[in-house]
């Protein structure tokens, strides 16, 4: 399995120093993977129910702060050689759609075809609402964008005309270097996610914390993959042409975590060795990339977890 560091453009990744201690720190410890999560607004008041928290309290919505997804990513591909770099996730509809292809086109050919998409439909209304981006439509305006996205990265000529997205009459380039294009992994546990992995993706990237349907255990995610398998059996599309990934919402941790029912200890907390068996239990039943939060109070604290993760789990689990 390859690991991943989740972090997040608020807390203690709010300094270009803090940023390039965690990716440097990350690469150091064997991690794959580095992912920036995506906000380019926060609303003064905000009513919509966050699905991955029991209350369905946002925490970011106390302040304003959040870096941008794309420039910090493109920033995180100049300090680093091998690290991956993952929009996790992009809300697809809240940029337009040729400008945000070139960006992401640019940061995989700058850092020499290291992006990976990770795409989803967005849930907060009030963004949505700011940013002038349809949010009643939102399913259909992700699609179209990731189609267009896929049109202008692949085709001499290209052209594409929908309801949200219309565009003739140009040439993009440069194209990314990840042929036909970079990845993509679909994020999100609702059928209309699982839908657009099948007809979208290259792997389906869900959260293991959402608060309807938790794929909080290997047993769990396991019966989650079944569900997107039949979707892709009913779609005529192979199912193991469909990569799986997972998001980790909540931190990582040395402490035993309960999930939200009780009934067994949550993925990647407890001892190095048990965070250890996690990874060897999701890879047996397909998982081959795990991003994880990153925790700590300071800066500090995060980069002695990446060293220590690094040297305890990752070593382990790779063995």
């Amino acid at each position: 399995m390859k690991f991943g560091i989740s972090t997040q453009s608020r807390g203690v990744y709010t300094t270009r120093e803090a940023f390039l201690a965690v990716a440097k720190a990350a690469e150091r410890a064997g991690f794959d993977f580095m992912a920036v999560n995506d906000h380019i607004i926060v609303p003064a008041k905000l009513g919509t129910h966050y699905p991955y928290t029991a209350g369905g309290v946002w925490s970011a919505s106390e302040h304003g702060h959040c870096f941008d997804q794309l420039a910090t990513l493109a920033f995180i591909a100049g300090c680093t050689e091998k690290l991956r770099l993952l929009t996790s996730v992009m809300v697809v509809p809240h940029r337009p759609v040729i400008q945000t292809a070139k960006m992401l086109a640019t940061i995989d050919v700058l850092s020499n075809g290291r992006l990976i998409l990770g795409v989803g439909a967005g849930w907060m209304e009030e963004e949505f609402k700011l940013l002038g981006a349809p949010f009643e439509d939102r399913g259909r305006a992700t699609d179209e964008y990731i189609e267009a996205f896929k049109e202008l990265w692949t085709k001499d000529r290209p052209a594409y005309k929908g309801k949200h997205v219309s565009f003739d009459n140009l040439i993009f380039a440069p194209r990314p270097i990840q042929k036909p294009n970079p990845p993509i992994w679909v994020g999100g546990e609702s059928p209309a996610a699982l839908r657009r992995t099948v007809k979208l993706g290259d792997a389906w990237f869900p959260g293991n914390n959402n608060q309807k349907k938790p794929l909080d255990t290997p047993a769990r995610f396991q019966a989650g993959i079944a569900e997107l398998h039949k979707v892709a059996e009913h779609a005529k599309r192979d199912p193991k042409s469909i990569g799986i990934s997972l998001i980790a919402q909540a931190p990582f941790g040395w402490t035993p975590e309960k999930v939200q029912d009780g009934s067994a200890r949550r993925m990647f907390t407890g001892t190095s060795n048990e965070m250890a068996d996690d990874a060897v239990a999701l890879s047996k039943v397909g998982v081959t990339h795990a991003a994880l939060r990153l925790g700590g109070e300071t800066l500090t604290e995060a980069l002695e977890r990446i060293e220590r993760f690094g040297a305890e789990v990752i070593a382990k689990a790779k063995a």
